[in-house]
């Protein structure tokens, strides 16, 4: 089954420029954690909390063996009273040092967005490596060591590219029995994607 699976995405991807851009941005994610050691912050905008792509990296970083790809989420509403791992605030940007990386993903692009492109910008003048992935529009673009766009006209949505950039992430080469191979990843999300919806209670 994850054979046919794995075909249906093939099919869907095929001929676009995804298989091959996510597993290169993957790639410069993982390498950047690994090499630097310092850890991965993760931040959405006001209005996009990229919480599914935060679930999947830690997937990842367990099914990979690569710890480093287990980020922190970074909220703009964060809490003291929240649990600990939703009670990172935009001040963790602030605070981040030359061996960490942040990952900004931005759907709408930057619109509204000027405290936090201001945290980013700080962060790349500290050292941290910045990436991002959204529209590919505006200054976010410009401020990223990489960038992934994934524009509105664009074959696959936000959320299937994050899945894909996860999986990507964690890919190692080369795989051993105890790592999962990126096909497996692609079965994963082949069976999300071709999935019945839930039923509505």
């Amino acid at each position: 089954m994850d054979a046919v699976r794995v075909a249906l995405l093939r099919e869907v991807l095929a001929g676009t420029q995804w298989p091959g851009a996510t597993r290169r941005f993957g790639a410069v994610l993982r390498g950047s954690v690994v090499s630097h050691g310092g850890g991965l912050l993760l931040v959405g905008t006001a209005d996009h909390e990229p919480w599914h792509l935060a679930a999947h990296l830690v997937d990842e970083a367990a099914w990979s063996g690569t710890p480093e790809l287990a980020p922190t989420l970074v909220r703009h509403g964060a809490r003291p009273s929240d649990p600990a791992h939703l009670a990172v605030g935009l001040g963790r940007i602030e605070a981040a040092r030359r061996n960490e990386t942040l990952l900004v993903v931005a759907p709408e692009g930057d619109a509204g967005e000027a405290p936090l492109l201001e945290r980013v910008s700080d962060a790349r003048r500290a050292g941290v490596t910045v990436l991002a992935l959204g529209s590919g529009d505006g200054e976010l673009t410009a401020l990223a060591h990489e960038a992934l766009a994934v524009p509105d006209r664009s074959e696959l949505d936000l959320d299937t590219v994050q899945h894909l950039v996860s999986a990507a992430a964690g890919e190692t080469m080369p795989p051993t029995r105890s790592r999962r191979r990126f096909r497996d990843r692609l079965a994963r999300l082949a069976e999300q994607l071709t999935a019945p919806p839930p039923p509505p209670w």
